[in-house]
């Protein structure tokens, strides 16, 4: 699988990214700088977390138009996966990529720990080797992770099944309407997520819940 992860100043967690793909994949990934306007044959392109351009404005916001977004969405519409983690997630939506936004958190504190996740979808690209229902561990880390959107959008989002991961067993971290982790768009090419499983996919992470989500885009690729 060719794979890619974009780097914005102030990204932080693109080499957790790198080597978690080298890792599950056993393809190096190649890293893209935002100032580039063009992206290599891949087939997936990642968004890791991190805090583009300092979080000015609103998280993501900045980044959402940076110079390779354009390749990124043209990439999108010809079916390539793109996944984006905490402020990939946020970006993918101020980008228009994904519908929604991502506010404070509803304690309006950073939050740093374990949560639990349940398979909402386990019939998508991101979640397949999952099974339906099924709760995992996952670090999070941000400060804007609670996902909100208007009520006719929900709607929508929850009757297409869209909704891949879930806060699990009272553990939303933020507040996320209907405690949502984790979206998809319509055409089910598209995932984003605040939780980090890149970060969960060895023996030394504590646990391997998070390659499976890794392992699934693998499957759907091949």
């Amino acid at each position: 699988m060719k794979s890619g992860v974009v780097v914005f100043p102030g990204s932080n967690r693109e080499r957790d990214m790198l080597r978690a793909l080298d890792e599950i994949t056993g393809t190096r990934p190649v890293p893209i700088w935002h100032a580039e306007t063009e992206l290599p044959d891949l087939d997936l392109v990642v968004l890791c977390g991190g805090f583009s351009y300092g979080d000015y404005l609103r998280t993501g916001a900045i980044a959402a138009r940076g110079r390779i977004m354009p390749a990124i969405a043209k990439a999108a519409d010809k079916g390539v996966r793109v996944l984006g983690i905490c402020n990939g997630f946020q970006i993918l939506c101020e980008a228009g990529l994904l519908p929604g936004v991502l506010m404070r958190n509803a304690g309006l504190k950073f939050v740093c720990k374990e949560v639990k996740l349940e398979v909402a979808n386990a019939d998508t690209d991101f979640t397949r080797k999952y099974k339906q229902g099924e709760v995992w561990r996952c670090p999070v880390a941000h400060g804007d992770g609670n996902y909100f959107t208007d009520a006719e959008t929900l709607k929508r989002l929850e009757g297409e099944n869209r909704v891949g991961l879930r806060y699990a067993e009272g553990t939303n971290p933020n507040g996320s309407l209907n405690d949502i982790a984790g979206i998809l768009n319509e055409r089910g090419n598209v995932f984003g997520m605040m939780p980090h499983p890149e970060n969960m996919i060895e023996p030394l992470n504590g646990a391997t819940d998070g390659r499976a989500l890794f392992e699934s885009v693998l499957e759907a690729v091949a």
